[in-house]
């Protein structure tokens, strides 16, 4: 029921509401693009039952009309939690007789021709965007709605944000091995610069060498969505204390579990990944040779090396990020929305980038320490330390700031990342037929 309710946020602007390419296709059932009076008179009826089955969810104490504190309850009921202010705002917007609080007439002269029909499609500006892909993948996984899961939008969706991924993985991966070669390497006794770095690099295997271990970083994206998608939606049945709606702790909650499972399916692939990227030429002949010499030398439990730090790290990353993202949310939309819950692209872009960037600060330092784990065999000289020992070593030799060695090209990476998988997953929406 709530869907109507965002798009709310709100007016009857043309570009959001009488969209009438919509209405055409929402009502037009012989598909030969327009519709006919009967058509037109049919689409008004199932439209009008619809708007009015909301209206009767969103009317809690059944006055025959909404207040503010219904609007800021319904929304509460799907996990988005906005001021009372911002509720107030919503219901001026359709408030035609200034009463502050909407009756039947007012809700259905309002949304007759918006063919959005349910608070979750208004709640899709909002989402908390699988586009933004900064190499990390340890965001709270999206949410969709019951239309986009038996329609099939899901896996589309789904598709289009993993080959956006690999784009931005592909075009940002000499940044990224960069991040991983100073994060290994690096210390106080032998200072690497970003400019030291790449000719380093560029004399030992050539401009092919700065994509050292893109493949298996684009390989393992596939698997670890779609195991976290799966995983989140059976943890959400678990942990809803009320079928069909889930708080923000609970999300939370679910997408840090989805998280640990996915990353424990395919932690092997990340062990690998760091190998290859740091592999001088001629270690290693490819991804199954790599494998295949590990398990030779060091056994099964090398590809979990560095795991719990990994575990660890979902926590602050995912909950940092979602909780910024949603303060960000709230305050657009108690500040500044005017006439649409629409943001724009900049601001939506914006906040997935200033929530993503603060998770990854905070859980830099256990990322590090990971990936020093995983590479500890392939370094010579290097002691094979547990996590506990590692961060007292690097603590003590290097101080607090040692544990963010590589931060500088990682933070490069950001804006390209998201512009370029921004500009693909938009592409491949609609090449794939999926409507804004």
């Amino acid at each position: 029921a709530l869907s109507t309710c965002l798009h709310i946020t709100c007016s009857r602007s043309p570009p959001d509401f009488c969209n009438s390419s919509k209405i055409v296709s929402s009502g037009d059932k012989d598909q030969d693009d327009g519709l006919d009076f009967n058509e037109f008179s049919k689409y008004l009826k199932e439209h009008e039952k619809k708007l009015r089955l909301t209206f009767k969810s969103l009317d809690k104490n059944n006055d025959g009309r909404i207040d503010y504190a219904e609007v800021k309850q319904s929304l509460a009921d799907l996990g988005v939690n906005i001021s009372k202010e911002a509720a107030e705002k919503i219901l001026r917007s359709i408030d035609a007789d200034g009463t502050m609080t909407v009756d039947w007439n007012e809700w259905k002269e309002h949304f007759l021709f918006n063919p959005a029909t349910n608070l979750q499609e208004i709640i899709h500006y909002w989402k908390h965007s699988t586009v933004l892909d900064i190499g990390d993948s340890l965001t709270i996984p999206d949410e969709f709605t019951e239309e986009e899961k038996t329609t099939g939008v899901w896996w589309k969706q789904l598709t289009a944000g993993a080959m956006a991924g690999a784009v931005s993985r592909t075009g940002t991966a000499p940044l990224d091995r960069m991040k991983v070669f100073m994060q290994v390497h690096s210390s106080k006794s032998n200072k690497i610069s970003l400019v030291g770095g790449f000719k380093q690099m560029l004399k030992e295997g050539g401009p092919t060498s700065l994509w050292r271990g893109n493949g298996i970083n684009v390989l393992k994206i596939a698997p670890e969505t779609a195991i976290k998608f799966m995983a989140y939606e059976q943890y959400k049945k678990l942990l809803a204390s009320d079928a069909g709606k889930i708080e923000i702790h609970e999300r939370f909650m679910a997408g840090s579990l989805a998280g640990a499972t996915a990353q424990t399916a395919i932690y092997p692939m990340e062990v690998l990944k760091t190998r290859l990227t740091l592999r001088k030429t001629g270690q290693y002949s490819g991804m199954y040779d790599c494998a295949k010499k590990i398990l030779k030398r060091e056994g099964v439990k090398a590809f979990y090396k560095g795991y719990i730090p990994n575990m660890l790290g979902i926590i602050p990353y995912a909950g940092i990020d979602l909780t910024v993202y949603e303060s960000l949310k709230n305050f657009w939309l108690s500040h500044y929305a005017k006439d649409t819950a629409n943001p724009g692209i900049f601001v939506l872009l914006g906040c997935g980038t200033i929530s993503s960037t603060c998770g990854q600060l905070a859980s830099y330092p256990l990322a590090l320490v990971r990936t020093r784990m995983q590479a500890q065999a392939s370094v010579e000289g290097s002691e094979q330390l547990p996590m506990g020992r590692l961060v007292k070593k690097i603590l003590e030799k290097e101080g607090f700031f040692g544990l963010y060695r590589g931060i500088l090209p990682n933070f490069m990476k950001v804006i390209p990342a998201v512009s370029i998988s921004y500009v693909v997953y938009e592409y491949m929406r609609s090449g794939l037929g999926i409507q804004k």
